[in-house]
C-alpha cells in the first residue's frame, strides 16, 4: 500500500470514527446506537488491516536484504513512514487542542448525565469543525437534498457511492438520495519532521501548576 494512501486513509478513519463516537452520545440516536457501533468496529477494524499491510510490507524488503548481504550498523535515519506517522498525531493534537476530542472520546462519559455530555459535545464539535475547514476544502459529493430523486450516470467514481438495491449493468442508474456523501477537493496538512526517530510526537503535553 502506497505511503500516502495509508496516511489519507488512517486520517479519514481517525476522522470518521470521532464523529460517529459523537452521534451514539445523543439521545436521538438511540434507535441507530447498534449501527453506529457496527460502523465504529468496521473502521477501526479497517485501520487495523491497512497498518499490519503496511508493516509487514517494510517487514519484507528488511529480512531479505538481511538474508542477501551483511547486516549494516543501524543508523537512525528520518524516513518517509516515521514523518508521516508524526503527521497524524500532530493532526489529532490540533483536534485535541481546538476541540478536546481526545480529553472527549477517551474520557468515561458513563459518569455523566445527556446534558453534560451535550454540552461538551457542543464544544467538540465547534472546535473540530473549525479544524477541518482550516484544514480541508470539503463538500457534499451530491449538492441535492437528501430525499431528493438522482441519476447516477454510468462510469462514475465508485468510491463516490454505495448503491443499496438491485444493481443491473453499467448505469445509469436512478434512485432516492439518502445521504449527500462528503469529499474532500484539498488538503492542507501541517508538515512536521519527527525531531527523534525513537518516540512519536505528544498528543497533549501533561499540565502542571507548580508550587
Amino acid at each position: 500500500m502506497p505511503r500516502a494512501n495509508f496516511k489519507i486513509i488512517s486520517i479519514s478513519s481517525c476522522v470518521a470514527l470521532a464523529a460517529l463516537n459523537a452521534l451514539a452520545l445523543f439521545p436521538e440516536a438511540n434507535d441507530f446506537r447498534v449501527y453506529l457501533t457496527g460502523a465504529s468496529l468496521a473502521i477501526a477494524l479497517g485501520l487495523l488491516m491497512a497498518i499490519l499491510i503496511v508493516r509487514s510490507e517494510k517487514a519484507g524488503p528488511d529480512n531479505r536484504t538481511e538474508t542477501t548481504r551483511p547486516v549494516p550498523v543501524p543508523v537512525q535515519i528520518q524516513t518517509a513512514g516515521n514523518r508521516e506517522e508524526a503527521e497524524i498525531v500532530s493532526f489529532l493534537a490540533i483536534f485535541q487542542e481546538r476541540g478536546r476530542l481526545i480529553d472527549f472520546l477517551m474520557d468515561d462519559i458513563t459518569t455523566y448525565d445527556d446534558a453534560q455530555v451535550g454540552a461538551a459535545a457542543r464544544v467538540v464539535h465547534q472546535g473540530c469543525k473549525a479544524v477541518l475547514e482550516e484544514h480541508f476544502s470539503i463538500r457534499p459529493v451530491r449538492d441535492e437534498s437528501e430525499g431528493s430523486s438522482v441519476t447516477i450516470p454510468a462510469g462514475y467514481a465508485a468510491d463516490e457511492y454505495r448503491l443499496i438495491g438491485k444493481i443491473s449493468g453499467p448505469g445509469p442508474f436512478s434512485g432516492t438520495l439518502l445521504h449527500h456523501g462528503w469529499k474532500a477537493e484539498s488538503v492542507n496538512l501541517p508538515r512536521i519532521v519527527r525531531a527523534d526517530p525513537d518516540r512519536l510526537p505528544t498528543i497533549a503535553p501533561a499540565e502542571v501548576d507548580l508550587k
